[in-house]
């Protein structure tokens, strides 16, 4: 179990960068690098990555039903590279081109937004709930770590599965 010292520090960083991160990539949306090529080729490959982390999520919990905490462990943490990688790379994506406007219309355009709105709202709550879920599992706190894994779960789910929807419905669009 782990000191109150450690748990402070970890509850600390878990706020900084709960806060830090949404804060920072708004304001990185809001920067153009200039004389740079767009980097149009990142779009197919983010929501790829998105693909991958809801089906290694799937794996995860799959494996930790089966009792399978070392496989877990390993999905967890590449379903947390691959959130990182996608960021840096959506973050880059916006840095270097204009934003695509969505071209549909009638129904099509409100199922678009309304995916759009609680993908983007819940990429952006489900960043505490990772790294609590996370800490709580490295510091051993595994009956904590399964009680908020059960909120985290549907959440990141959600996310990664409605960042692919996003990408295939706005990919016409693309110049």
């Amino acid at each position: 179990m782990p000191s109150s010292n450690t748990n402070k520090k970890y509850t600390l960083w878990t706020w900084i960068l709960s806060i830090a991160i949404p804060v920072v990539v708004a304001l990185l949306f809001r920067v153009r690098i200039p004389n740079v090529a767009p980097l149009s080729f990142l779009p197919p490959i983010y929501a790829t990555i998105n693909g991958v982390t809801a089906i290694l999520l799937v794996i995860a919990v799959v494996q930790i039903k089966k009792g399978n905490r070392f496989l877990h462990e390993v999905f967890m943490k590449s379903c947390m590279v691959l959130s990182v990688l996608f960021l840096v790379m959506y973050v880059a994506y916006h840095m270097t081109s204009d934003p695509t406007p969505y071209g549909g219309e009638g129904l099509l355009k409100y199922i678009y937004y309304f995916i759009l709105i609680t993908h983007i709202l819940l990429s952006i709550s489900v960043i505490p709930f990772v790294l609590v879920t996370y800490v709580r599992a490295i510091t051993g706190r595994f009956p904590l770590h399964k009680k908020i894994a059960k909120i985290t779960f549907p959440i990141w789910l959600y996310v990664a599965v409605t960042g692919v929807i996003v990408y295939a419905m706005i990919a016409p669009y693309y110049l």
